[in-house]
């Protein structure tokens, strides 16, 4: 690495974009990737799908629970 670098011909904010949406990464533990794999693979689904609708079931069952409370 060296002790300066020159930024003097660089431009602020090139790569800026207000509108930009990141996702974060969430890694599955081996067993849950292994289940969920064979699984998307039994219902000619991608695993991305898969997760996601079992996400979304289970954030329904929590918001049903809640709304009893």
């Amino acid at each position: 690495m060296k002790a300066e670098y020159d930024f003097s011909k660089g431009e602020r904010g090139k790569f800026y974009h207000p509108d930009a949406v990141f996702s974060f990464p969430v890694y599955l533990e081996p067993d849950v990737s292994d289940f969920m794999s064979q699984l998307a693979d039994e219902k000619d689904v991608d695993i991305q799908e898969l997760v996601n609708e079992w996400l979304r079931v289970n954030i329904k069952l929590v918001q049903s629970v809640q709304q009893r409370d």
